[in-house]
This record gives structure tokens, sequence and C-alpha cells, in this order.
């Protein structure tokens, strides 16, 4: 067995995603020294084409913290078209929020820009770490291993462990069978996702509802946007030519001249939801896809990950610092508030907007209630304050 080298940390992240290099950021800033471990290259890393809304609580956060440098992407205008069989309505998600507008800014830029903050202010960021593995986790001083890319062995011995690899990474499974309860759920409902060099136009997020099925657009940077297709969740890209992409996307987006551009990158990927309570196990805590999958209906994936990121943080600097561990005892409770109420959201968004244009898998019933969501929305103040408060992260 080969010999593995010692090392010690105060904290070990597992992940350099959005919540893993969030969390890196501001415990540097809190000048609490840790190590991120990220299994894949760089390169790979910034290759991760993610949706990029972050929201009003979000953008907040980052000012606070003193990075609001890393919202590369333009400060969203606030508007979000709703198409109704071709018939355009356009809400501000601005309206009446108190706080920084929202930003448009990719998940891979974002990351991009807290990695070089990272590593710029000296920060521990180790890439292709393979065989990742976490031990002594309910103990005071959790180990965890891994490979480094010249085959050399580590052992890093911690005081805590961030788990931020998503929902298939080593973090959750190396929790104790037993000790954590899955919620899942399955929207019964798949998105054909398609990446294409068209210029978005508009230049705001817009999304179709339509008896065909949903579909949406949204930008991609001044040269590229994202399409999103309703499907059954047994369809296979192969299923999707691409003369058929344009075709369905001009028919649900109610636009005969949409021009069409190469498409780059088509995938098929069914909406689903779950969570993981509680989000700790001794001393390793679990954030973002680790402890939760939100349905991408509403953009609240990533927002989420931040928040958790910020939790998490500010309750190891207390502890640390100042010897406060009521951060860490409420970590779980405080995030899973959020989480399930931002799940309850994606789920009305969901049947919202789906339901209310393509009702043959739910019925006329089921349709006539989520025509009626979306009417109030535009028909009342009060509905529609209710709604730009969830859209911004602010309850």
């Amino acid at each position: 067995m080969a010999e593995r080298v010692p090392e010690t940390a105060r904290v070990v992240i597992v992940g350099a995603g959005p919540a893993g290099m969030t969390t890196a950021n501001l415990l540097q800033r809190s000048g609490i020294a840790c190590t991120v471990l990220e299994q894949h290259s760089r390169a790979r890393v910034l290759q991760r084409q993610r949706a990029g809304i972050v929201e009003t609580r979000a953008v907040r956060m980052f000012q606070e913290w003193g990075l609001s440098g890393v919202l590369a992407g333009a400060p969203s205008d606030g508007l979000l078209e709703i198409r109704v069989d071709g018939d355009p309505r356009v809400f501000e998600t601005n309206a009446g929020v108190d706080g920084p507008p929202a930003a448009l800014c990719p998940q891979q830029v974002l990351v991009r820009n807290l990695i070089d903050v990272f590593v710029e202010g000296g920060g521990d960021l180790r890439f292709e770490a393979s065989e990742v593995s976490l031990s002594g986790l309910a103990g005071p001083s959790p180990t965890v291993n891994y490979r480094d890319p010249d085959g050399t062995e580590h052992e890093i011995t911690c005081e805590f462990v961030a788990g931020c690899d998503g929902d298939h990474g080593v973090s959750r499974a190396s929790v104790p069978e037993g000790e954590l309860t899955a919620y899942p759920f399955d929207h019964g409902i798949a998105w054909l996702t398609v990446l294409a060099d068209v210029p978005p136009a508009p230049s705001h997020p817009l999304m179709a509802v339509s008896g065909q099925g949903f579909a949406a657009r949204f930008p991609r940077g001044p040269k590229a946007s994202r399409f999103y297709l309703q499907c059954p969740p047994s369809d296979k890209p192969a299923d999707w030519p691409d003369d058929r992409i344009w075709q369905q996307l001009r028919t649900r987006l109610g636009e005969d001249a949409l021009a069409a551009g190469p498409i780059t990158e088509k995938t098929v990927f069914p909406l689903r939801s779950v969570v993981h309570e509680p989000m700790h196990y001794g001393r390793l805590y679990l954030a973002g896809d680790a402890a939760h999958v939100v349905s991408p209906m509403g953009g609240k994936g990533m927002n989420l990950a931040l928040y958790d990121a910020e939790t998490f943080a500010r309750a190891i600097r207390d502890f640390l610092t100042d010897g406060d561990e009521s951060g860490l005892a409420a970590y779980s409770r405080t995030c899973l508030q959020r989480t399930w109420n931002y799940q309850e959201f994606s789920r009305w968004m969901t049947e919202m907007l789906h339901d209310a244009g393509d009702d043959s898998a739910t019925g006329p019933f089921r349709g006539r209630l989520a025509q009626a969501r979306l009417n109030r929305l535009f028909d009342s103040q009060t509905a529609a304050h209710a709604f730009t408060e969830l859209m911004a992260g602010l309850v």
C-alpha cells in the first residue's frame, strides 16, 4: 500500500461548483483557511453549461461580502415574458422588490470568477483529485483521503467537511445508511434542452405556454441561446432532429420567423426533485445538489446552493472565531426551511406553465386551474407581488 502524505486543514470542501467555491471564498474572507478538492480538471469544471439567473437575495449576499465583481453578467432588466398561444404577456420581476436587481450570470462564468478570486487570494484549490473518501465524520477530526494527478495519496485531517459535490458525489454517499431520509419526486415531465448559436432576441427570459407543450428561450451570452422543449420522459435526443426542433420552437413560441442556427448541444433530462434530511452528519455538512435537487423551473437550484454556502460559512466563522455553536446546530433546519419553500415554488410554476397549455396528462380540470393561476399573476397586484418576492428570494 502506498504511503499517504499527511496534512491538516480546518475545513475541507469537496466540490468546486457554486456551493463549494462560494463557501471557499466566504471562509477566506473570514480568515479561515480551507482546502477545496475537485475531481475534474479546471477546464471541465468551466465547461459545465448551466442556467445563470442570480436572484436578488444572492446578489445582495455577494455585495455584502465584497464579492460583487464575480457577477460578470449585466444586471437583469427584470422582465419575464410569458407567451400563451403566441400572445405575449410581460411581467416585471423587479417591481416592488427591495434590493438590487437579479443578475444574468451563467453558472460557469460565476464559478470561473469565484475560482479566480479564491486562487488570487492564496486559496488552496486542487483539481483532478481522484478516489476521494471520507472517514471519521462522527468524530471531532474527520479525515479526507484522495489521490492527486501524479498518483500521490493524501490524507487530510480536518475539523469540518463541506460536501458540495452534487447529487452523485462521494459526500452524501459517505453518510451511514439510515442517517438521512430522502424525499424524491418525479414531475412526470422531461425537457429537451438545446444550446444553439443564435443571438437571443428578446434578451430577457421567455417562456411559452401552448397546446403543443411548454417551450422556453434564455440568453447564453450575445451570440447563443438556450432553448427548452417539453417532451415525453422516454424521448431521446435522436428523436429530435434539428428540423423538428426548429419547427416546434417556432410553433410553441409563436415565432414563424425564428431563425435557425447551429445546434451545439442537445440533451433530454427529466424534471425531478429530491430533498435529503437532515443536511449534515457529524462534522459533514451537505450543500447544494448534494443535499437537494430542484426542478429547473424558477431557477432556484443554484440560488439554493449559494444560500447553503453562506449559511455554512457564517456558522463555521461563528464557531471557530467565537465558539458560538448555534449556527452549526441550526444549519440543517435553516437551510431546509428555504429548500422546501423553493421546492414548493418550483412545483407551483411547473404545474402552472405546463398544465395551462398541454393538459393531456393532467386533464382539463387541472388545465383550467393552471390557467387561473397564470391569469392571476397579471390580474392581481397581490399575487404579482408574492411572485416577485419568491423570484427575488426574499421569502
